[in-house]
């Protein structure tokens, strides 16, 4: 950067003294000097405030998918309101939902499980695995089991129901850009349930290759009985016991009483124990 100054002669009698050239060439050079410190100041703490400034968060680029219009204009009325969602493009089947969300990569994805061809789900499943950022929320108006847990496999981010609240939506498609996965309250119940049921039939199979006998010497082995208490509580004979015990740890995969034990326990055994 140049600065230039100009400074007035101080003549006498027509000619500038040499002191008074001198004189102002030094106050010219303090001048310009004092100018510049002041110039940098002023640059620095105004680029200082720019940087500063707040960045604005960028908005989650979102695509509607839905095959009725009606719903994907209320939707999208609801979500202008909002400054922070951007609806990109509107889809109204599965295929079309992929092949823009190929061409737009958006944030998120609102979409209909029931569209006509293939369903909602099925496009979901195909835009998580080629998409992995991309994140999916599934609407449906009813509350199905079965539909439900086809969208959780498939990969989907989120499962509400249409009857949601509008703020309700605008939560939700907050947590899903946070990463959170999210349920609609309504279901929540259900897939706990199903949890459940899932972790009872894992533990179940830990034992489905030992019959009934041996499940109840196993039982007693974990509550620390000998070969001899075994045979006594359940009629046995101590051989007999003793073979039980060996077919056990073959089928478990175990070295021992102490680890065979430590396995009923782990799997819950008692629970399996038919009476």
């Amino acid at each position: 950067m140049t600065v230039t100054f100009f400074n007035r002669k101080h003549e006498k009698g027509g000619e500038v003294s040499n002191r008074n050239r001198i004189g102002a060439s030094t106050q010219c050079d303090a001048d310009s000097r004092l100018y510049i410190v002041h110039l940098f100041l002023y640059f620095d703490q105004y680029w200082g405030k720019i940087g500063s400034m707040p960045k604005q968060p960028a908005k989650q680029r979102i695509i509607l998918v839905d095959d009725h219009e009606v719903v994907r204009l209320g939707l999208k009325s609801l979500l202008e309101r909002h400054p922070q969602f951007d609806v990109i493009a509107e889809a109204s089947s599965a295929r079309e939902a992929i092949e823009k969300t190929d061409a737009l990569k958006p944030d998120v994805v609102v979409m209909d499980i029931r569209l006509p061809g293939t369903s909602g789900i099925e496009a979901c499943e195909q835009i998580v695995n080629k998409h992995p950022n991309v994140k999916v929320i599934m609407l449906t108006s009813y509350a199905e089991d079965e539909m439900l847990f086809s969208a959780i496999r498939a990969g989907a981010s989120g499962y509400i129901l249409k009857q949601i609240g509008s703020d309700d939506l605008v939560k939700a498609l907050e947590a899903v850009s946070r990463g959170e996965a999210l349920l609609d309250p309504a279901v929540t119940q259900r897939v706990f349930q199903e949890v459940r049921r899932a972790v009872k039939e894992e533990e179940a199979s830990a034992f489905q290759h030992l019959s009934q006998q041996e499940k109840h010497v196993l039982l007693l082995v974990s509550e620390g009985k000998t070969n001899r208490e075994i045979a006594k509580q359940l009629f046995l004979g101590e051989g007999t016991v003793r073979n039980y015990v060996s077919s056990i740890l073959s089928k478990l995969g175990v070295n021992n009483r102490a680890e065979a034990a430590a396995y009923a326990v782990e799997h819950s055994l008692r629970e399996y124990i038919s009476s």
